[in-house]
């Protein structure tokens, strides 16, 4: 049982990391109903910009202090983030108003290489780390209960609580502030939330300097554990079956998804890998959004689109 709940709470963490760059696809898809292929390329390009400027930023000022580096370098990067996300919609979505979706799509994956480039140029393409004290040393949980204890990652738990943070705070801007109102209105209307005289153009620069924020974390995270390296890009693929299974228009369904993909990693792999030669983590998720395609396309919980004629 205890072996059972060590991989139960590896896949529910793994889960929350996964949410979090989920996130990133859902919030611009809701706001603009642009699937935005470059939200890897974000998390990428903003944990390279974290990653340097905590290199530069002693070298640069002559003060030691980790933690003040790491403060700096993350709200440098935030500040880069919020101008690409500006950049983005000035000189490609607002050229690209009402067009199809294959349109879209491929402009995003311009994006994708041009941010992949850009990160190359300005910071390097070596691998880099982000060190923002998280602790490596692993816990033992409910030792009373069970003999020997539950391990569990300190650095994952840290993880997957900033990740669950950052979730609630999203939930209460689109719930409780008027920007979050107008964000939900223009999700589910262009043209009737315009004609109220809500900034469409404005609230695409919002929706996506919130999911370049969400990329930062996730950057943050991913590159504590991994390192930054360009491998770092791949990630939105690891999230792209979360989409589908919480559908692409939900939040709580972006976290739920994230959930049921990293525990069914790792409760496949754990307990049906020796059976098949193991390598089940790295296709289980695909295979779920596979099945999920084919008899609820929409998702847990995205809209049903009817079409009527």
């Amino acid at each position: 049982m205890a072996f059972f709940l060590e991989t139960l709470f590896g896949g529910l963490m793994a889960g929350m990391l996964y949410a979090l760059v989920a996130l990133g696809f859902v919030l611009i898809f809701k706001a603009s109903g642009v699937f935005n292929f470059a939200q890897g390329a974000m998390v990428l390009f903003a944990a390279l910009a974290m990653a340097r400027f905590a290199e530069w930023f002693p070298e640069w000022t002559g003060i030691e202090n980790r933690i003040l580096a790491n403060v700096a370098a993350f709200l440098i990067a935030g500040a880069i983030m919020f101008v690409v996300a500006w950049l983005i919609e000035r000189l490609v979505l607002r050229h690209l108003v009402n067009q199809e979706g294959a349109t879209l799509l491929m402009a995003t994956l311009g994006i994708t290489y041009f941010l992949e480039g850009l990160g190359q140029t300005l910071f390097g393409s070596d691998i880099y780390k982000i060190d923002v004290g998280m602790p490596k040393d692993p816990m033992f949980l409910l030792e009373s209960v069970f003999e020997g204890g539950v391990l569990v990652s300190k650095e994952d738990m840290i993880a997957a609580a900033i990740a669950a943070v950052l979730v609630v705070l999203l939930s209460l801007f689109f719930q409780k502030t008027g920007t979050g109102r107008a964000l939900r209105a223009v999700a589910d209307d262009h043209q009737a939330a315009q004609s109220i005289g809500i900034p469409l153009n404005r609230i695409w620069v919002i929706v996506w300097c919130v999911a370049g924020v969400v990329a930062l974390v996730a950057g943050m995270i991913w590159g504590s554990k991994l390192g930054v390296q360009f491998s770092l890009a791949t990630v939105a693929l690891r999230a792209l079956p979360v989409v589908i299974l919480g559908g692409l228009t939900s939040v709580p369904g972006a976290i739920i998804g994230g959930l049921i993909i990293g525990v069914g990693e790792k409760l496949s792999e754990v307990y049906l890998g020796p059976f098949v030669g193991g390598g089940i983590e790295i296709w289980f998720a695909y295979v779920l959004a596979l099945v999920f395609l084919l008899f609820r396309p929409q998702g847990l919980f995205g809209e049903k689109i009817i079409d009527r004629v």
